[in-house]
């Protein structure tokens, strides 16, 4: 089984980057045969798709030059993702948008994988706030098309910087999300 873990957020020590290290760190610790990879996708050379639909002539590799074709062909190559975002201005990191709007290279080919997608998402509001509920729609939205399985979701209401590492019930609650998977 392969994992790709996807941290959208561009705060190299923030919580973001924090709930996903501790949800790698229980897949490490309880699912023995699999390989788990973390990217920080804000690391990248990203840019926006322009919708030249080349990568639908070419068999599915996008011909920017940046980043993305690779991290799609590790996206391809990977049975469940995990995704972690902030939430920005009511929905997911610009940077991972960037990201996620690539996968329509391959989309066709994705739709045949049957995936599994897990999606942590860190805001400053309240969880009772709409903009959990729009980005859990839009996860929903993409698994619904391409035919994935979103097997968790797990909002966090983390206002204060640090919040999920001093706090050990939330980050319980990441250890154990692999139970999921």
């Amino acid at each position: 089984m392969n994992i790709l873990v996807l941290n959208g957020s561009p705060r190299m020590k923030g919580n973001t980057k924090t709930a996903l290290l501790e949800i790698k760190k229980g897949i490490e610790e309880n699912i023995k045969d699999c390989s788990i990879e973390f990217i920080d996708v804000t690391t990248k050379k990203l840019s926006g798709c322009i919708n030249c639909d080349a990568c639908k002539r070419n068999g599915g590799t996008c011909i920017t030059p940046d980043d993305s074709a690779q991290l799609i062909e590790k996206v391809y190559q990977a049975d469940i993702l995990i995704f972690g975002t902030p939430v920005y201005w009511w929905g997911i990191s610009a940077q991972l948008k960037m990201l996620i709007d690539k996968f329509y290279s391959k989309s066709k080919q994705f739709a045949k994988q049957n995936k599994k997608i897990g999606v942590v998402s860190i805001g400053g509001a309240v969880l009772q706030d709409r903009e959990y509920g729009l980005i859990k729609e839009q996860f929903s939205c993409i698994c619904d098309y391409l035919k994935w399985k979103m097997v968790f979701y797990k909002p966090i209401s983390a206002y204060e910087a640090g919040f999920v590492s001093y706090n050990e019930e939330t980050m319980k609650e990441l250890s154990k999300l692999w139970e999921n998977l």
